[in-house]
């Protein structure tokens, strides 16, 4: 049963997500805050699974408090939530090291699935937001770029986590075990230099990797 710390500076977003998350019986908010040092100061005391964050704090912006935690080596999941989804916001979310990115717009209909997914360790990214980050960070198409250290398998692999799929998916959609899987995403990581799924789906999107029309597919069939 994850748990949950909201940070909103707006009380009626704060109210709508408080009630979406309530409905579920398997999610508990253990406290609320409206900055970023509440957001600091509420992990810190109550160690919660999923830190459902906004970007836009009256103190510290959402990018400053992920790297702050990150860099504390809490273990709570950052689910950002939020109305932006340009370049400059998305990657620095992503790269400071959150693992989730919903928008508000579509926020009351994901919010939930999005805190399960994050809460299990995967990486969750609102359909709109993987389509703006695949069409303003892909390469154009005259521009050569380091070919991945990866086999066929793995490239296939990291394709289809960059999509949002989880092991049992990409087990599934592969015909392989799932323990297969797990041992190709552990392989992909330390050959990529990353650590987490959000990173490795980072350097699919640089790279081109990810197909729009498939990712909404995945997100639809989820």
């Amino acid at each position: 049963m994850p748990t949950v710390v909201i940070v909103d500076d707006h009380p009626i977003v704060r109210a709508g997500m408080r009630t979406v998350l309530s409905a579920a019986r398997d999610i508990t908010i253990v406290a609320e805050g409206a900055t970023g040092a509440d957001a600091l100061r509420l992990v810190a005391e109550h160690q919660p699974d999923v830190l459902v964050l906004d970007v836009n704090l009256p103190d510290v912006n959402g990018i400053e408090i992920t790297r702050r935690l990150r860099a504390q080596n809490v273990s709570a999941a950052i689910l950002v939530l939020t109305v932006h989804h340009d370049r400059q916001t998305v990657l620095g979310i992503l790269e400071a090291g959150a693992r989730g990115y919903v928008l508000k717009d579509d926020a009351l209909e994901t919010l939930t699935a999005a805190v399960r997914t994050v809460a299990s360790g995967e990486c969750w990214l609102s359909t709109s937001v993987a389509r703006q980050v695949v069409e303003r960070v892909t390469h154009p198409p005259g521009r050569a770029l380091p070919s991945l250290p990866l086999t066929p398998r793995e490239i296939e692999i990291l394709c289809l986590l960059a999509q949002g799929l989880d092991n049992a998916r990409i087990a599934q959609q592969l015909v392989i075990t799932t323990r297969t899987v797990q041992n190709a995403v552990s392989t992909i990581y330390n050959k990529l230099g990353v650590t987490s799924r959000t990173e490795a789906a980072l350097v699919a999107i640089r790279h081109g990797l990810v197909q729009i029309d498939s990712a909404e597919k995945n997100a639809a069939a989820t």
